[in-house]
């Protein structure tokens, strides 16, 4: 099969592994929570190490509006419209998780200067939908599907928000919500009918900021949906309990075939792993259990705050961020049963163990990763969302975010931070920014799956 006869992205995950080195990086980062009277923006990022510009932010994309706390993205095509010749992968789908505004970038066109395609007004998505507060955003085929944590209020639990691939609001894409509370990330295995989706809490909680009484008065998630992915319905609930507060981010295996499957659980800094047994049913276990730490100035020990996870492409390793302890986490999970500690590196945090690295002193914590397809470089930023980082990291305000690469040993397990690779998000033009995820112009390890 010849490239050009395909649709974008790759054949399977083993063919994704094999292709060239990413050269561009695009990265949010925000003004909004800074003081700085800006609008949030999409960064290029030069990581071509043979560029005269390497390491640096070659282009800025400024949103039209002010306050819209950019936060994840997502490609409006990845390599489930592999088959499909029609499809490019050309358009960054870049929700405002405040304003609910859904941008449409063309990094297709010029991938170094990226240009704003079309604006979807947060308050149209509202009136037609009673959906806000946008999440994650995944392609399935031509459809793109993004979850709505709130609804038009900012009430839970939201929903999911289907556009068409010419960018128009076709309405909401479940049929029901069933019985879930919040919403957050989801995944899909298609192969196996079945979509899991995760809870943070709504809007007007976890906006303002954190309050830990708040998650003993029930209003922050402990519980991951398994839903019928053709009936678009939930179907199955765990109540993961006090292993699972607050569950995050949810990664299936690459391989289709698969039904294994991840959360970070992050107030409990534990991982939970899903898979389904020989009889056809759905079981969890926890696999990774992040050990509180003492802290002088705090009242209680430090919980990790996992925010994020991720899978390598080739599906060996789990990487991991405790955004409070400040460290970065490579699990061999060969044995999804059985994940082991292979590699470790810190990077900012409250524990004081890497308060400067590259020459920058870091605030805040490992927050959102992104690894190459090849499953070599892991780039690494800090920032979590506006208010919790005020709360947590005030100085954030002032020395802005940054991003930091990480190489990863892909043979024995291992990782350590790249000398030479560092984006100061304190020295930006218009003032001290945070960044927060990361996409590559031709997908990476969170974006691409396969039917």
């Amino acid at each position: 099969m010849t490239n050009h006869c395909c649709g974008p992205g790759y054949a399977s995950p083993a063919e994704a592994m094999r292709a060239p080195r990413e050269k561009l990086l695009y990265t949010i980062a925000i003004y909004t929570g800074t003081g700085i009277q800006k609008p949030d923006y999409l960064c290029t990022i030069d990581v071509d190490p043979e560029s005269s510009t390497y390491s640096q932010v070659i282009s800025r994309l400024q949103m039209p509006g002010i306050g819209d706390e950019l936060h994840h993205s997502g490609w409006n095509a990845c390599s489930s419209c592999h088959g499909d010749a029609s499809m490019e992968r050309k358009y960054l789908i870049v929700p405002g998780v405040r304003s609910s505004n859904l941008h449409i970038v063309d990094c297709g066109t010029d991938p170094r200067n990226p240009t704003l395609f079309k604006v979807i007004d947060g308050a149209e998505i509202k009136t037609r939908t009673n959906l806000s507060a946008p999440h994650t955003v995944h392609c399935l085929g031509s459809e793109i599907i993004v979850s709505m944590l709130g609804d038009a209020q900012g009430n839970a639990p939201g929903g999911y928000l289907q556009l068409s691939k010419e960018f128009e609001i076709v309405g909401r894409w479940e049929n029901s919500m069933g019985s879930i509370k919040f919403g957050y990330d989801f995944w899909y295995q298609p192969r196996h009918n079945v979509m899991v989706s995760s809870e943070w809490a709504a809007p007007n909680t976890f906006m303002p900021g954190f309050d830990l009484e708040e998650v003993g008065h029930l209003k922050y998630g402990r519980e991951i949906h398994f839903w019928d992915f053709e009936k678009k319905e939930p179907k199955q609930t765990f109540y993961l309990g006090e292993d699972g507060l607050i569950p995050l981010e949810v990664r299936f295996h690459h391989n289709p075939d698969s039904s294994h499957g991840f959360v970070g659980a992050a107030l409990s800094a534990n991982i939970i792993h899903w898979w389904k047994d020989a009889a056809g049913d759905w079981q969890w276990e926890k696999i990774v259990d992040v050990d509180n730490e003492p802290h002088p100035e705090w009242p209680i020990p430090i919980p990790g705050v996992i925010s994020v996870i991720l899978l390598s492409m080739d599906d060996r390793y789990l990487y991991l961020c405790n955004w409070l302890h400040g460290d970065i986490r490579q699990y061999d999970i060969s044995d999804p049963h059985n994940a082991k500690l292979t590699g470790q590196v810190w990077m900012g945090g409250l524990l004081g163990r890497a308060p400067e690295v590259n020459g920058v002193r870091v605030t805040g914590g490992p927050q959102m990763i992104q690894l190459s397809l090849d499953g070599k470089r892991l780039y690494v930023t800090t920032s979590l969302f506006s208010t919790w980082d005020n709360q947590f990291y005030p100085e954030i305000r002032t020395n802005g975010g940054c991003m930091l690469m990480v190489n990863c040993d892909t043979e024995n397990g291992g990782m350590e931070i790249d000398p030479l690779f560092v984006v100061d998000f304190g020295k930006e033009p218009n003032g001290p920014s945070r960044c927060h995820e990361t996409r590559y112009p031709g997908g990476d390890c969170t974006s691409d799956i396969w039917v």
